[in-house]
């Protein structure tokens, strides 16, 4: 399917992520009563703080994300996207994390599980992330960047 104005979009994909993402947050707060906040099981993987979760348990999670999408991009027919260079990639990691330790929680945390709760925290916190989104890419074109190739 091709969106006018958007000859990349795969709204499709975009659907069946949603609901695949949806999906596993639903079965980890309903089997094991902990939120799937990313930013929260990677500091208990590192040992950066305590939770109910097992480390071997935490680095299986994370290990899953990366995973979970190779095997989906295979089976569709490998990898086809574009990415930014590994420095632009590093800043971009280090000010998420940044921004997760600011926030109290990552957008997976607070957009996926959160919102779904309606937790007031979360709302405002997703609010935040997606304004800060929208007006970085805002001045990235006014601007005239472009982070990818």
């Amino acid at each position: 399917m091709i969106l006018p104005g958007f000859p990349d979009a795969a709204p499709v994909d975009g659907l069946v992520g949603g609901v695949l993402i949806g999906l596993a947050a639903a079965i980890m707060l309903l089997g094991s009563g902990r939120i799937a906040g990313i930013s929260g099981i990677a500091a208990q993987a590192l040992r950066i703080s305590r939770g109910s979760m097992p480390v071997s348990s935490a680095w299986l999670f994370l290990l899953g994300l990366p995973l979970g999408s190779l095997v989906v991009a295979f089976a569709k027919g490998g990898l086809d996207g574009r990415f930014a260079s590994p420095l632009v990639l590093a800043i971009a990691g280090f000010l998420v994390g940044v921004g997760t330790r600011l926030g109290s929680g990552c957008t997976s945390g607070h957009g996926v599980c959160g919102v779904s709760r309606l937790s007031q925290r979360s709302l405002v916190a997703t609010a935040v992330f997606m304004a800060s989104g929208i007006a970085t890419v805002a001045a990235m074109n006014a601007l005239g960047l472009e982070v990818l190739p």
